[in-house]
Order: structure tokens, then sequence, then C-alpha cells
């Protein structure tokens, strides 16, 4: 039975289209759909439980992969099977779910999973930008009660045009590259990397993105009439009881709210609340409390949001004192750490993070292997959450899809100032120690000294600051906070991070939670930011004002050199010998790569000492060296012979030629020993190679001047293997038979 087909098409313009069908593939689940531009082909799965979950969250996992097959290759390494996801994956899997999960009821708990997997690949096309699309579209086919069609796109910016979802080439020469998550009515999640870009065009990046994410929108809405949208599921609600919410909200909002207005510490600040909550419990009885279940902690909470969030609103201050704009303070220190090539501690109020920086060459480059994308990053880093930073005990199960989210907001705030002459890669490490707020933005800062300390030329110092905002819908009122805290993060309405130099923005990460936020506080909150930022960059410049000179003394010295492809054989040596016994000589760690597209032999030497490193210059020079027909070059005697001095170049040890006794002076010599000695340094003129001998000619007597009244004398002929008044033909060679009496001895 051949199957019903539903379709929309959206359309990009410069004659680009997405596509969205359902019907063919994948029935059984509970929405299912194929998003396709170009070759790229996302299949898209949805699927949740009609039992409500035992928990009070929402236990959604997006999952997004990418299969090898797509792009028609094998997975790397031993077992021929894909496995845990890549750092790409974990981040397109955050993007769509920090877009879905506010869109599902507070109250719903089922067990839900949304698959996306990429099942063809085009290298015109990023599918990440597609992702989102692709759950939602799936979703509204569903019975899911979701509240609203949702997309995602990318923007990027060539030439000061705006482009929807560039290809990788365009995004090349991009100077943003952002992923705009949003309905039809209200922008919802913005993460991305620029260069340097103001407030106001990152705005104006976001309402272009929002334009395009309209029609996607309105085409997921036709494909779910035409299929035949069904009635949204029946599900069990969570347990309400309006009046025990209001008794719990008199009992608790003024005493939270005076607790909160005096300031405090976190764990002081944690301590008076718990309180608060333990003293409610206590007029209930056991078996009320039993009966009402985790009503009571769930109400105490509602009442402490509000109480904290009307504070702010009413006075302008915050939990822990400050005022909107404050930022806590700041202490930082570089050099901390005596071994590693570079370190820094930033401190902001309760959250610290401990930078590390290492330095190598081009084989610590990271290694990306994607379906939809191959290459290698010279500058990347990691950032690590250990439970103790947040006063926890828990089990540590590998990294987390938070550190891998946070350390790549990180990253793309810091790559664009390396140098692109940088001739390490660079590896940064965060270690954060405390958290109380934004520990992502402490790693920004802290990521910046520890560069700067390892003496890698940073074009510009960057900072980051995370923002939160407070609004009330009724009365328009709203506050904008700097430096936000942990718990702030948590009773806002705007979670957003923003990372730049003095002259611009360098990414953003961005998570709104109110519909409808204006585009007039967006930018309002940017300015605030950015006052905050550079704040914030000022003390970073206190610490350290500029990159060191150069590298420590114990960190390894980077010497790149190009050298002809026909020479890459040489410098290896057969197997290997000559590298690697140069390496062990030197104590140096040499890599040698092959530009594709000059085919020249970039040579990369890694070493502590100087010494070492000048060594291999040398070889490097001697195996490459190849003199200019016509030039001059100063050599030093090596080998003294009968009929001329064996010479070596000074500027290539170990490349030799023969200065002939007849090259030596003007006048006839008749002992080498006359006018040269082992040792002595001398210049001579090259004139390439000499055609009688097939050897490389040079002289001496050519540089000097011929003396008054010099008569060349004829050339002999040698032809016939004629010698010369010493018995020797035109090559040098004796060639005269020995007398018998001489033969007999």
């Amino acid at each position: 039975m051949i199957p019903k087909v539903f379709k929309e098409v959206i359309d990009l313009g410069d004659g680009r289209e997405i596509s969205i069908e359902t019907g063919k593939l994948a029935k059984q689940a509970h929405g299912s759909v194929v998003v396709q531009s170009g070759k790229c082909m996302l299949l898209c799965t949805v699927v949740s439980n009609y039992k409500q979950s035992d928990v009070d969250f929402l236990p959604l996992t997006v999952d997004y992969r990418e299969k090898f097959a797509a792009a028609g290759r094998y997975p790397g390494g031993f077992f021929k099977r894909e496995a845990r996801p890549s750092d790409g994956e974990v981040l397109t899997m955050r993007l769509v779910d920090r877009v879905l999960r506010p869109l599902f009821p507070k109250d719903y708990h089922a067990e839900t999973q949304v698959m996306i997997q990429l099942m063809s690949h085009d290298e015109n096309v990023m599918p990440d930008a597609m992702a989102g699309l692709a759950a939602s579209a799936a979703i509204q086919l569903s019975d899911f009660p979701f509240e609203c069609a949702i997309s995602e796109a990318r923007v990027g910016r060539i030439n000061g045009e705006f482009i929807i979802n560039p290809t990788r080439a365009q995004l090349e020469e991009s100077d943003i590259d952002m992923m705009i998550g949003a309905s039809a009515d209200s922008v919802m999640m913005v993460e991305g990397e620029m260069d340097e870009i103001s407030e106001e065009e990152m705005t104006e990046a976001i309402k272009f993105a929002h334009e395009a994410i309209k029609v996607q929108c309105a085409a997921q809405l036709r494909l779910a009439e035409a299929f035949g949208k069904k009635e949204v599921r029946e599900y069990d609600p969570e347990r309400a009881d309006e009046e025990l919410a209001q008794k719990i909200h008199d009992m608790a909002y003024d005493k939270v709210y005076a607790i909160a207005k005096a300031g405090s510490a976190k764990h002081e600040r944690s301590t008076a609340f718990g309180e608060i909550k333990e003293e409610i419990k206590a007029t209930f009885t056991e078996e009320e409390l039993e009966d009402f279940g985790g009503l009571v902690s769930k109400y105490y909470a509602k009442a402490e949001k509000a109480a904290i969030r009307d504070l702010t609103l009413n006075e302008g201050l915050r939990l822990d004192g400050r005022k909107t704009d404050e930022i806590r303070p700041i202490w930082c220190e570089v050099d901390y750490l005596p071994s590693t090539h570079g370190s820094s501690i930033f401190t902001r109020g309760e959250t610290q993070a401990l930078a590390t920086v290492t330095l190598g060459t081009s084989r610590e480059a990271n290694q990306i292997d994607m379906p939809s994308y191959e290459g290698e990053e010279r500058f990347y880093l990691h950032y690590n959450f250990p439970p103790f930073s947040t006063g926890e005990a828990r089990p540590i199960r590998g990294t987390s899809r938070r550190e891998v989210g946070h350390g790549n907001l990180a990253q793309r705030a810091l790559k664009g100032m390396v140098p692109d002459d940088c001739p390490y890669t660079v590896r940064v490490v965060s270690e954060v120690l405390e958290s109380n707020g934004s520990s992502s933005m402490a790693t920004v800062c802290a990521g910046t000294m520890a560069i700067m300390d390892a003496g890698v030329q940073l074009k510009k110092p960057v900072s980051g600051i995370a923002m939160g905002l407070i609004s009330d819908a009724d009365s328009g009122n709203y506050a904008v906070l700097s430096d936000i805290l942990g718990d702030e993060d948590h009773l806002g309405d705007m979670d957003f991070k923003v990372t730049g130099t003095a002259d611009g923005i360098t990414a953003c990460q961005m998570d709104i939670k109110v519909k409808g936020l204006s585009y007039e506080i967006l930018v309002n909150a940017l300015k605030q930011a950015r006052d905050g930022r550079l704040h914030i960059l000022s003390k970073l410049t206190d610490t350290i004002e500029a990159p060191n000179e150069d590298v420590k003394a114990h960190a390894p010295k980077m010497i790149t050199r190009t050298i002809p492809g026909d020479y890459i054989g040489a410098l290896i040596g057969p197997g290997g010998k000559v590298i690697q016994e140069l390496q062990k000589e030197t104590n140096t760690t040499i890599v040698i790569n092959e530009d594709p597209v000059t085919e020249e032999g970039i040579v990369e030497i890694l070493g502590t000492d100087q010494e070492g490193i000048d060594a291999v210059l040398a070889k490097i020079q001697a195996i490459t060296f190849k003199p200019e027909k016509g030039s001059i070059y100063e050599v030093k005697v090596v080998k003294m012979l009968d009929f001329g001095a064996v010479v070596e170049y000074t500027e290539a040890p170990g490349n030799e030629v023969l200065l002939h006794i007849s090259e030596l002076a003007w006048e006839r010599t008749d002992n080498v020993s006359d006018i040269v000695k082992m040792g002595d340094i001398l210049d001579v003129k090259y004139f390439g190679i000499d055609p009688k001998t097939r050897k490389d000619k040079v002289s001496r007597k050519a540089i000097l001047p011929k003396p008054e009244g010099y008569v060349a004398r004829p050339p002999r002929d040698n032809k016939g293997g004629g010698r010369d008044n010493r018995g020797r033909d035109n090559r040098g060679r004796d060639n005269r038979k020995p007398r018998e009496d001489k033969k007999e001895n």
C-alpha cells in the first residue's frame, strides 16, 4: 500500500528551500517528519508516554545524532559503529532542548523523547540549523500538550547583508554566526559568536532571523492541518490547592522579603530560608503533610520567588544587598601555578575559576570527525564543573552536556582574539572551584588572563558577564540585573550571557522565559551588560595589562619554517630515521605537515632549549640549502687535498663543495696550503654545475681583483684523457701508470 504523503515547502530565497514531509517514515512514532534542504535530510520522531512519571519535572530527552552513512563514510576508530555523541551533536541537542522545554505545561511529567537523525548530508547545508524546525514540526503532528510551534534559524552577515542558514563556506566569510530560536510571537533563545559587533547590530540580526522563523512556524501549522491535527491528549494534572497556596504565601512572604532585603551570603541566606520553610511545615501535622504530598514545599518556593522578585522591582535591591547594576567584588591573579604554561584565578563574589593554558604543536589540535564536518581546532577550551564547587557530593559520570555547552560558549568568546599567525595549538582548561552565578563568564575572564600569562599575543582581552531580567507584564515595570546570582538565574525572566572586548560583542547565550519581550528592553539590557563587561575588563587589565612578551622559560618555544616539498623526505629520512634522531639529539618535538595547496612542507619545532631549536634549524638549513648561481657565500675549510680544499657553507653546515686549486688565486698555485689552511673562513662565488665535472663549482679567485698584466693561459685539451703538468686529468684524477719497478715493489 502506497503511503499518503503530506508536504510543505519553505522558500529561503536564492533558490534554496526547505521541505517538511510526513506520512512515509516512522509512522508508529507519535509524530515524525523528514525535513530536507538540498541533499540534507533529517528524520525527527517524537514519543511521549501516556502515563505521568513520579517526578516533579518534565523528563524530556532531546537526542540529535549524525549517521556516518549519511555522508558515505565509516565511523573512525576500531569499532565501526556510532558510539557516544560528539560535542557537536551535544551542542545541537542543547539548542533544541532550550527552546522546547518551556513550552510544555509545568505539570506535564510524562517521559518524552525527541530523536533527530541526520540521514543524508549535503556539504552546502548545515543540518543543526534545521533541527529545531524538525522537532517542532513532529510535535505539531502529535497529541502532546505543547503551547505553540517554534523553529530555529542560523543568521550570518557578509558585507553588511544578513543571510538565513548560510553554508559553511559562507560562514567563513561572515562576521556573525548566531542561532535564534523563537515562536511566531516571541524570541526564546539566542546563541552565537560575533566579530566585535555592537548591541544594535546584534538586535537587528535577531529581528532578521525572527522574520524567517515566522514563515517556518506557519508552514508547520499548514502541514498539521493538512495531516489532521490530533486532539491534545488528556493527562492527570498536578494536584492543586489554592487555599493552601494562599495560606503558605501569607506565612512566608513577609519573612522571606525581610531576609532578602537584609542582604547576605549564599550559605547564610539558604539557611535562613530553610528555617522559614521548616517553621511552616511545623504548623502542619504529619498526616497533613503526607496528605498534601509535596504541595507545601512547592507553594513555599512559589512564595519565596514572589517575595524576592517584588523586592527587586519595588526597591531595586537584590538578595546579596546589591543594586541592580552593581557587580560583585572581583580579585584576580596570574602565574599562580608554577609548572603550567599559563595560569590565572578569577574570583567574582562566590564564583571562582582557575584556568590553565597548555601550548603544543599541530599534533595536539582537537580533531573533529563528524559526518557533517571534518576539521581541527588549534584553539579549544574545556570546562569542568565539579560538585564541590556548589558544596555538593554527587557521583561524576563523564562530561555533562552542561559542561560541553558552557565550555563551547567560552571558547567562542575567546577564539576570535587568538591571532591567526599563532604558531601554537592552545588548550585552555577552566576548573570551576566555586559557583554562585555564571561560572562560564568567570571562565572567559580567567581564560583571557591565562592566555596572556602564557605569552600568547591575544589581540584584545575579553570579559564576560551574566545578566538577568525581572519583569511585571501587568505594570510594565522591569529590572535588568547585572552579574546575576544562581538564585536570580532561577527566578528571573531572562538569563543572558554576553562576552566581548572594549570594542564589541564576541559571543552570547540567551534564554528568554517570558513572551513578547520587547526589543527596547533587550537593547537596554545589552547596553547595561556592556557597562558591566567593561568594568570587569578593567579588573582583568589591572592584573595583567598586556600579554607577556614571550612564553615562560619552562614552556616550549615554537618555531615554524616552510621548506620545499621536495625536501620533506630528506628531513624525515628513511623510516623516519633522520627526524627521530634529530628530535632525540636536540630534545625537541618536530612536526611536518604538507600544505595541500602549495605542497610545501610546514615544519613545526617545539622545545624548551633554544640551543636545541637552533640545532634543528641548522639541520633544516643544511638539508634544504641550495646555492644560487652567481651568488657569493662564506665558506669554511674543512679538508685539505693535493688538488684543492673541501669547504663547507657556513650558513648550511654539512653542505660541502670542492674549491679546486686552480680557483684559489689568479697566480699559479703549486700547494693548496700556500693559500688556505684548515679552519680558514673565506668567500667564494658559486657558478652552478660545471659541465665538465658535473659537480658544483665555486671559485675564490673570481671575487679577487686580477693582477695587473695578467694573461690567461690557453685551456689544455684533455678530451683524450690528457694530463696536466702534475699528471692529473681534467677531473683532477691521477691517471699516470706506475713505473714497472714501483709496481714490482
